[in-house]
């Protein structure tokens, strides 16, 4: 062979090796990305051929179900009480992909996760017509409708949480405003286009999750922890405390007061949880101290990074405590102490289930496309490590009673047994002159607890300077809690 042929055969055998190399990236190394990206039009029609599956709740009830579309697509998604359950469902969209538990379980509502490969293949053989998995949710319709409706009704912005204490299912997830993923489910661009303008533009942000990716203070419920470091130190539910309405923070000219500047009303630290008294909680925080006040928050889960619900949690966090002044603060859930609702929630979970916190579950089965069970999602502890005794959980649950039996508001019925404690969070550059956040947390019953709940109604609701978590957010949660035990 010539020179020159030989020149052109390597030329065209490198080609060849360039082309085959280029694929093999194409095919193997890019293939996933590919794949999922958004302007990929071939899965997007792949994906709407099939029927995608359902969000169910543990009841039969349909969250996110599908309907012939009369269109090339062949299905839409639709969404039953879409805004009540957008929080959790998310949203399926042909332009804007997918958010919440529609992104989360995706391969399972699609029908590609390997869990679904035997049907795959039964479908092929057979000749049937694909279908994606569905995944049963923990949610009781129930107790989100009660939570969501009284939200809406007084047109409050903030969040509810409830969790079986025992397994750490989400009973509830309501966060307000909200917004109708059904409008962002239309095939109709210009319409699904517009609906996420004025979502996401909306400074109220309804697309926000509340629930899980915003932390606030938590005010008075974080005494919780703080009475649970002081009941595992030792000091017991008799031990007289301070009855001054105010105490002066260590090495500062600077006082901290009890709620309205009065006195507290009792003498014990029981006295002080039912009703409320600054004095006594900054006071027990200082003396515990920084580490001890530490480890008994990362036990209620307090300061993890990585939780998933399996929606990611923002993280919970009490702060630096680096000064006396901070641990006095930080011991009433002010300062730089911040929960999400979520976590809020697990504080009174963690009592009731005689101090052991459960991690948190939405999911409690994935399920074949003809509804049979394919995987149950097991009840898992969270740290393995309680965040109080047995006999200290039922220490401050007669204590929380003693709070409940103190907070006002509506909604009361003596025959659901509940163990609460609510709490009036300061906030702003002027906390003084803005509307505090409204808190309430809570369980029942409190001798068999089957629900724990927590709320938030952010700025003071429609009460403005005047909100306290009795007055505005307790209606709230007792409302959750008798839709879950049938006591209204």
């Amino acid at each position: 062979m010539n020179t020159p042929l030989r020149k052109v055969g390597m030329a065209m055998l490198l080609m060849i090796v360039l082309l085959l190399a280029n694929d093999t990236f194409v095919q193997v190394i890019k293939a996933d990305t590919y794949r999922t990206d958004s302007r990929n039009r071939r899965v997007l029609y792949d994906e709407y051929s099939r029927q995608r599956g359902q969000l169910v709740a543990p009841d039969g009830t349909i969250l996110a179900g599908v309907k012939p579309s009369g269109d090339k697509l062949n299905f839409t998604r639709n969404y039953t009480d879409g805004a009540m359950y957008a929080p959790v469902t998310g949203y399926y969209s042909i332009n804007y992909g997918a958010g919440g538990m529609e992104r989360i379980e995706d391969d399972v509502l699609n029908g590609s996760d390997p869990r679904l490969f035997v049907r795959r293949l039964s479908d092929m053989v057979t000749g049937r017509d694909p279908r994606g998995g569905n995944v049963k949710l923990t949610v009781d319709p129930k107790v989100q409708k009660a939570a969501y409706d009284l939200m809406t009704k007084h047109g409050y912005t903030g969040s509810v949480v409830a969790m079986e204490p025992k397994t750490g299912r989400i009973l509830a997830m309501v966060s307000t405003p909200s917004y109708d993923p059904n409008a962002l489910a239309t095939h109709n661009g210009k319409e699904q286009n517009a609906s996420w303008d004025k979502y996401s533009k909306d400074k109220a942000q309804p697309m926000l999750n509340r629930a899980t990716n915003e932390n606030y203070p938590p005010g008075s419920t974080f005494k919780l922890v703080t009475a649970s470091a002081a009941l595992e130190a030792g000091i017991g539910p008799d031990t007289q405390v301070s009855t001054a309405p105010n105490v002066q923070l260590p090495g500062t000219s600077t006082t901290l007061e009890n709620y309205g500047g009065e006195t507290c009303p009792g003498h014990t630290f029981k006295d002080a949880l039912a009703h409320s008294c600054n004095v006594p909680f900054a006071t027990f925080s200082g003396q515990l101290g920084a580490e001890k006040m530490k480890a008994t928050a990362v036990n209620f889960g307090i300061g993890q990074s990585d939780l998933a619900v399996p929606l990611k949690v923002a993280p919970s966090t009490v702060g630096p405590l680096d000064s006396p002044p901070a641990l006095y603060q930080s011991g009433i859930g002010q300062r730089d102490v911040r929960l999400t609702p979520l976590q809020d929630c697990m504080l009174s979970a963690t009592v009731a289930n005689g101090g052991m916190a459960m991690k948190p579950q939405l999911v409690q089965s994935i399920l074949a496309p003809d509804l049979s069970t394919i995987e149950d999602v097991e009840p898992e502890q969270l740290t393995g490590k309680p965040a109080l005794s047995p006999d200290n959980a039922k220490i401050l649950t007669d204590m929380m009673i003693g709070s409940e039996s103190f907070t006002k508001g509506n909604g009361k019925n003596p025959a659901l047994k509940i163990a609460s404690k609510t709490g009036t969070a300061e906030h702003g550059t002027d906390s003084k002159n803005t509307p505090p956040h409204a808190w309430y947390t809570g369980f029942a019953p409190s001798d068999n607890p089957q629900i724990a709940v927590s709320v938030i109604v952010e700025n003071g609701g429609n009460r403005g300077l005047a909100a306290t978590g009795g007055s505005v957010a307790a209606e709230i949660g007792r409302a959750a809690i008798a839709a879950r035990l049938g006591g209204g």
